[in-house]
Protein backbone atom coordinates (compact mmCIF):
# COMPACT_ATOMS: atom_id res chain seq x y z
CA UNK A 1 0.00 0.00 0.00
CA UNK A 2 1.35 3.51 -1.01
CA UNK A 3 1.92 5.76 2.16
CA UNK A 4 -0.42 8.46 2.91
CA UNK A 5 0.00 11.59 1.45
CA UNK A 6 -2.81 13.47 2.42
CA UNK A 7 -1.77 13.40 6.24
CA UNK A 8 0.19 11.98 8.69
CA UNK A 9 -0.20 10.27 11.77
CA UNK A 10 2.52 10.06 14.28
CA UNK A 11 2.62 7.44 16.36
CA UNK A 12 5.01 8.58 18.81
CA UNK A 13 2.82 11.40 19.75
CA UNK A 14 -0.38 9.51 19.12
CA UNK A 15 -1.90 12.79 16.99
CA UNK A 16 -2.97 12.61 13.14
CA UNK A 17 -3.28 15.59 11.17
CA UNK A 18 -4.55 16.21 7.89
CA UNK A 19 -5.75 20.06 7.67
CA UNK A 20 -7.78 19.21 4.28
CA UNK A 21 -10.44 17.66 6.27
CA UNK A 22 -10.79 20.02 8.39
CA UNK A 23 -14.48 20.48 8.96
CA UNK A 24 -14.16 24.57 8.65
CA UNK A 25 -13.70 23.03 5.03
CA UNK A 26 -17.03 21.45 4.17
CA UNK A 27 -18.84 24.40 5.72
CA UNK A 28 -19.30 26.56 2.16
CA UNK A 29 -20.91 25.93 -0.85
CA UNK A 30 -23.71 23.47 -2.38
CA UNK A 31 -23.85 20.01 -1.15
CA UNK A 32 -21.75 17.62 -3.45
CA UNK A 33 -22.26 14.66 -5.35
CA UNK A 34 -19.83 12.69 -3.90
CA UNK A 35 -21.24 10.70 -0.85
CA UNK A 36 -18.06 11.09 1.14
CA UNK A 37 -18.06 14.32 0.91
CA UNK A 38 -21.51 15.37 1.41
CA UNK A 39 -21.25 13.42 4.60
CA UNK A 40 -18.51 15.58 5.71
CA UNK A 41 -20.45 19.02 4.46
CA UNK A 42 -23.32 17.35 6.38
CA UNK A 43 -21.25 17.13 9.81
CA UNK A 44 -19.83 20.42 9.70
CA UNK A 45 -23.22 21.99 9.22
CA UNK A 46 -25.52 23.01 11.64
CA UNK A 47 -28.36 20.02 12.03
CA UNK A 48 -28.23 16.12 13.55
CA UNK A 49 -27.56 13.54 10.84
CA UNK A 50 -30.56 11.27 10.84
CA UNK A 51 -29.33 7.62 9.42
CA UNK A 52 -32.05 5.08 9.65
CA UNK A 53 -30.84 0.95 9.02
CA UNK A 54 -31.38 -0.34 6.07
CA UNK A 55 -31.04 -3.89 5.61
CA UNK A 56 -31.88 -4.46 1.65
CA UNK A 57 -32.84 -3.06 -1.48
CA UNK A 58 -36.71 -2.63 -0.24
CA UNK A 59 -35.76 -0.97 2.84
CA UNK A 60 -33.09 1.44 1.13
CA UNK A 61 -35.81 2.45 -1.42
CA UNK A 62 -38.48 2.83 1.35
CA UNK A 63 -36.02 5.49 3.25
CA UNK A 64 -34.80 7.08 0.20
CA UNK A 65 -38.92 7.53 -0.55
CA UNK A 66 -39.55 8.56 2.90
CA UNK A 67 -36.69 11.44 2.08
CA UNK A 68 -34.14 10.76 4.25
CA UNK A 69 -30.90 12.20 3.39
CA UNK A 70 -28.42 9.52 4.44
CA UNK A 71 -28.63 5.54 5.30
CA UNK A 72 -26.98 3.34 7.68
CA UNK A 73 -26.07 -0.06 6.62
CA UNK A 74 -26.48 -1.73 9.74
CA UNK A 75 -23.82 -5.03 10.36
CA UNK A 76 -27.01 -6.49 12.30
CA UNK A 77 -29.57 -6.06 9.50
CA UNK A 78 -27.67 -7.36 6.78
CA UNK A 79 -26.64 -10.48 8.73
CA UNK A 80 -29.94 -11.32 9.37
CA UNK A 81 -31.28 -10.14 6.01
CA UNK A 82 -28.46 -11.83 3.66
CA UNK A 83 -27.51 -14.61 5.77
CA UNK A 84 -31.08 -14.85 7.89
CA UNK A 85 -28.20 -15.24 11.36
CA UNK A 86 -28.12 -13.08 14.44
CA UNK A 87 -25.48 -10.53 14.82
CA UNK A 88 -22.65 -12.40 16.50
CA UNK A 89 -19.82 -12.01 13.99
CA UNK A 90 -21.16 -14.53 11.15
CA UNK A 91 -21.41 -12.09 8.01
CA UNK A 92 -18.05 -11.13 6.36
CA UNK A 93 -16.27 -8.81 4.16
CA UNK A 94 -17.50 -9.83 1.43
CA UNK A 95 -21.41 -10.34 2.67
CA UNK A 96 -21.01 -6.56 3.78
CA UNK A 97 -19.35 -5.07 0.13
CA UNK A 98 -21.82 -6.60 -1.89
CA UNK A 99 -24.94 -5.28 0.30
CA UNK A 100 -22.72 -1.82 0.34
CA UNK A 101 -22.99 -1.83 -3.60
CA UNK A 102 -26.29 -2.67 -4.07
CA UNK A 103 -27.42 0.21 -1.65
CA UNK A 104 -24.96 2.99 -2.64
CA UNK A 105 -26.15 2.28 -6.54
CA UNK A 106 -29.58 3.17 -5.85
CA UNK A 107 -29.07 7.29 -5.49
CA UNK A 108 -25.38 7.36 -5.16
CA UNK A 109 -24.90 11.02 -3.94
CA UNK A 110 -26.67 9.82 -0.36
CA UNK A 111 -24.34 9.24 2.08
CA UNK A 112 -24.15 5.38 3.29
CA UNK A 113 -22.51 4.64 6.53
CA UNK A 114 -21.60 1.47 7.06
CA UNK A 115 -20.86 -1.18 9.80
CA UNK A 116 -17.67 -2.87 9.74
CA UNK A 117 -17.26 -5.00 12.89
CA UNK A 118 -13.96 -5.38 13.86
CA UNK A 119 -12.69 -4.49 10.20
CA UNK A 120 -12.87 -8.41 9.64
CA UNK A 121 -8.61 -8.90 10.87
CA UNK A 122 -5.40 -7.39 11.37
CA UNK A 123 -3.83 -3.80 10.31
CA UNK A 124 -3.77 -5.42 6.58
CA UNK A 125 -7.59 -6.92 6.94
CA UNK A 126 -8.92 -3.10 8.21
CA UNK A 127 -7.29 -1.50 5.27
CA UNK A 128 -8.65 -3.76 2.81
CA UNK A 129 -11.99 -3.54 4.27
CA UNK A 130 -11.43 0.54 4.10
CA UNK A 131 -10.48 0.42 0.23
CA UNK A 132 -13.35 -1.79 -0.94
CA UNK A 133 -16.51 0.21 1.27
CA UNK A 134 -14.85 3.07 -0.28
CA UNK A 135 -15.01 1.31 -3.95
CA UNK A 136 -17.94 0.08 -3.32
CA UNK A 137 -19.46 4.49 -2.75
CA UNK A 138 -19.94 4.16 0.68
CA UNK A 139 -19.48 7.44 2.86
CA UNK A 140 -18.34 6.26 5.68
CA UNK A 141 -18.06 3.06 8.08
CA UNK A 142 -17.29 2.76 12.23
CA UNK A 143 -14.77 0.44 13.37
CA UNK A 144 -15.12 -1.03 17.61
CA UNK A 145 -13.25 -2.37 19.62
CA UNK A 146 -14.68 -5.57 20.22
CA UNK A 147 -13.01 -9.13 20.09
CA UNK A 148 -13.34 -10.87 16.63
CA UNK A 149 -15.85 -13.00 17.97
CA UNK A 150 -17.70 -9.79 18.27
CA UNK A 151 -21.76 -9.78 19.33
CA UNK A 152 -24.41 -7.29 18.46
CA UNK A 153 -23.61 -4.28 20.77
CA UNK A 154 -27.14 -4.33 22.72
CA UNK A 155 -26.16 -7.78 23.84
CA UNK A 156 -24.33 -8.77 27.18
CA UNK A 157 -21.21 -10.54 27.72
CA UNK A 158 -19.32 -8.40 24.99
CA UNK A 159 -15.56 -8.79 25.38
CA UNK A 160 -13.30 -5.87 24.21
CA UNK A 161 -9.36 -5.74 23.07
CA UNK A 162 -6.96 -3.53 24.34
CA UNK A 163 -6.67 -0.06 23.61
CA UNK A 164 -3.58 -0.37 21.53
CA UNK A 165 -5.21 -2.86 19.76
CA UNK A 166 -8.19 -0.72 19.02
CA UNK A 167 -6.01 2.27 18.04
CA UNK A 168 -3.89 0.15 15.65
CA UNK A 169 -7.35 -0.63 13.78
CA UNK A 170 -8.62 2.99 13.45
CA UNK A 171 -4.94 4.14 12.70
CA UNK A 172 -5.02 1.49 9.90
CA UNK A 173 -8.33 2.46 8.69
CA UNK A 174 -6.92 6.10 8.61
CA UNK A 175 -4.07 5.11 6.59
CA UNK A 176 -5.76 3.07 3.80
CA UNK A 177 -7.98 6.09 3.19
CA UNK A 178 -5.64 8.43 3.22
CA UNK A 179 -3.44 6.51 0.56
CA UNK A 180 -6.96 6.24 -1.19
CA UNK A 181 -5.71 8.29 -5.00
CA UNK A 182 -7.05 11.85 -5.25
CA UNK A 183 -7.63 12.70 -1.73
CA UNK A 184 -10.76 10.66 0.01
CA UNK A 185 -13.24 11.83 1.65
CA UNK A 186 -14.07 8.94 2.97
CA UNK A 187 -15.38 9.46 6.99
CA UNK A 188 -13.82 6.91 9.63
CA UNK A 189 -15.73 6.62 12.59
CA UNK A 190 -14.49 4.99 16.03
CA UNK A 191 -16.52 3.07 18.27
CA UNK A 192 -16.10 1.40 21.76
CA UNK A 193 -18.05 -0.94 22.88
CA UNK A 194 -16.25 -1.03 26.40
CA UNK A 195 -18.70 1.07 28.93
CA UNK A 196 -20.54 -1.87 29.81
CA UNK A 197 -17.26 -4.04 30.23
CA UNK A 198 -14.90 -1.14 31.41
CA UNK A 199 -17.60 1.56 32.14
CA UNK A 200 -17.67 5.17 30.60
CA UNK A 201 -14.55 6.83 31.71
CA UNK A 202 -12.34 4.06 29.86
CA UNK A 203 -15.07 4.49 26.73
CA UNK A 204 -14.66 8.40 26.67
CA UNK A 205 -10.57 7.50 27.00
CA UNK A 206 -10.63 5.28 24.61
CA UNK A 207 -12.20 7.63 22.01
CA UNK A 208 -10.06 10.22 22.92
CA UNK A 209 -7.48 8.50 21.95
CA UNK A 210 -9.42 7.00 18.80
CA UNK A 211 -9.50 10.69 17.72
CA UNK A 212 -6.09 11.46 18.03
CA UNK A 213 -5.77 8.68 15.96
CA UNK A 214 -7.56 10.36 13.11
CA UNK A 215 -11.35 8.91 13.74
CA UNK A 216 -13.91 12.06 12.34
CA UNK A 217 -16.32 10.80 14.72
CA UNK A 218 -17.05 9.06 17.59
CA UNK A 219 -19.50 6.86 18.90
CA UNK A 220 -19.99 4.74 22.42
CA UNK A 221 -22.46 1.99 22.46
CA UNK A 222 -24.75 1.68 24.69
CA UNK A 223 -24.91 5.18 26.42
CA UNK A 224 -27.61 4.25 28.99
CA UNK A 225 -29.23 7.68 30.19
CA UNK A 226 -29.40 11.21 29.00
CA UNK A 227 -27.29 12.87 31.20
CA UNK A 228 -24.00 10.10 30.16
CA UNK A 229 -24.81 11.27 26.77
CA UNK A 230 -24.55 14.59 27.43
CA UNK A 231 -21.32 14.25 29.33
CA UNK A 232 -19.97 11.93 26.60
CA UNK A 233 -20.84 14.80 23.52
CA UNK A 234 -18.92 17.55 26.03
CA UNK A 235 -16.14 15.48 26.95
CA UNK A 236 -15.48 14.56 23.13
CA UNK A 237 -16.15 18.03 22.12
CA UNK A 238 -15.20 19.15 19.11
CA UNK A 239 -15.24 15.76 17.44
CA UNK A 240 -18.91 14.53 16.29
CA UNK A 241 -20.77 11.94 18.22
CA UNK A 242 -22.83 9.44 16.72
CA UNK A 243 -25.68 7.51 19.10
CA UNK A 244 -27.41 4.46 18.33
CA UNK A 245 -31.00 3.69 18.98
CA UNK A 246 -32.69 0.79 19.34
CA UNK A 247 -35.88 -0.20 20.29
CA UNK A 248 -35.54 -2.50 23.71
CA UNK A 249 -31.70 -2.07 23.63
CA UNK A 250 -29.45 -0.60 25.86
CA UNK A 251 -29.78 3.17 24.87
CA UNK A 252 -33.28 4.95 25.74
CA UNK A 253 -35.41 5.63 22.54
CA UNK A 254 -34.18 9.08 21.93
CA UNK A 255 -35.89 11.33 19.27
CA UNK A 256 -33.94 12.83 16.85
CA UNK A 257 -34.68 16.30 18.25
CA UNK A 258 -33.81 15.18 21.46
CA UNK A 259 -30.43 13.58 21.02
CA UNK A 260 -29.77 16.73 18.78
CA UNK A 261 -30.57 18.94 21.96
CA UNK A 262 -28.19 16.56 23.81
CA UNK A 263 -25.27 17.55 21.69
CA UNK A 264 -25.29 14.37 19.00
CA UNK A 265 -24.24 14.99 15.73
CA UNK A 266 -25.46 11.44 14.08
CA UNK A 267 -28.01 9.56 15.14
CA UNK A 268 -29.05 5.71 13.66
CA UNK A 269 -31.77 4.03 14.10
CA UNK A 270 -30.43 0.64 13.42
CA UNK A 271 -32.82 -2.13 13.07
CA UNK A 272 -36.12 0.20 12.44
CA UNK A 273 -36.20 -1.93 8.64
CA UNK A 274 -35.94 -5.46 9.47
CA UNK A 275 -37.57 -5.64 13.09
CA UNK A 276 -40.74 -3.93 11.00
CA UNK A 277 -39.90 -6.68 8.23
CA UNK A 278 -39.96 -9.20 10.94
CA UNK A 279 -43.67 -8.11 11.91
CA UNK A 280 -45.30 -7.21 8.82
CA UNK A 281 -43.71 -10.38 7.26
CA UNK A 282 -45.18 -12.16 10.56
CA UNK A 283 -48.23 -11.07 10.24
CA UNK A 284 -48.87 -11.74 6.33
CA UNK A 285 -47.59 -15.47 6.77
CA UNK A 286 -49.88 -15.73 9.33
CA UNK A 287 -53.13 -14.60 7.24
CA UNK A 288 -52.10 -16.61 4.34
CA UNK A 289 -51.54 -19.22 6.29
CA UNK A 290 -54.99 -19.10 8.38
CA UNK A 291 -56.84 -17.41 4.93
CA UNK A 292 -55.71 -19.11 2.36
CA UNK A 293 -55.04 -15.59 0.35
CA UNK A 294 -52.52 -12.96 0.82
CA UNK A 295 -55.58 -10.45 -0.50
CA UNK A 296 -55.63 -8.91 3.19
CA UNK A 297 -52.20 -7.85 3.61
CA UNK A 298 -51.43 -6.62 0.28
CA UNK A 299 -53.11 -3.58 0.94
CA UNK A 300 -53.98 -3.08 -2.22
CA UNK A 301 -50.94 -3.02 -3.75
CA UNK A 302 -50.50 -4.50 -7.21
CA UNK A 303 -46.86 -5.40 -8.66
CA UNK A 304 -46.65 -2.50 -10.58
CA UNK A 305 -47.52 -0.18 -7.50
CA UNK A 306 -44.43 -2.18 -5.66
CA UNK A 307 -42.07 -2.35 -8.74
CA UNK A 308 -42.24 1.41 -9.06
CA UNK A 309 -40.97 1.57 -5.04
CA UNK A 310 -37.96 -0.19 -6.61
CA UNK A 311 -37.61 2.42 -9.81
CA UNK A 312 -39.75 1.09 -12.32
CA UNK A 313 -40.60 4.67 -13.46
CA UNK A 314 -36.77 5.27 -14.18
CA UNK A 315 -36.08 2.30 -15.78
CA UNK A 316 -38.80 2.92 -17.99
CA UNK A 317 -37.85 6.45 -18.51
CA UNK A 318 -34.10 5.63 -19.73
CA UNK A 319 -35.23 2.57 -21.83
CA UNK A 320 -37.20 5.22 -23.61
CA UNK A 321 -34.65 8.18 -24.00
CA UNK A 322 -32.18 5.53 -25.29
CA UNK A 323 -34.56 4.48 -28.37
CA UNK A 324 -35.83 1.28 -26.52
CA UNK A 325 -38.83 0.08 -27.27
CA UNK A 326 -39.45 -2.43 -24.26
CA UNK A 327 -41.02 -0.94 -22.10
CA UNK A 328 -43.44 0.84 -23.85
CA UNK A 329 -46.46 -0.67 -22.13
CA UNK A 330 -45.96 -2.41 -18.54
Amino acid sequence: MAPATNGHIDISEGVYSNPRLDPKNYLEGPLSWNPATRLRQMLARPGIVVAPGICDGISARCALEAGFSCLYQSGAATTASRLGQPDVAIATLNDFVQSAQMVCSLDPSTPVIADADTGFGGPAMVARTVTQYAAAGVAGLHIEDQVQTKRCGHLLGKQVVSREEFLTRIRAAVIARDAIPGGSDFVIIGRTDSAQVLGMEEAVARLRLAADAGADVCFIEGVRTQELLESTVKALAPKPVLVNVISGGLTPSFTTSEAEAMGAKIIIFSLVSCVAAVHGIRAAMASLKKTGTDFTSAQGMDPKSFFEVMGLKEVVSLDARAGGKAFQLV
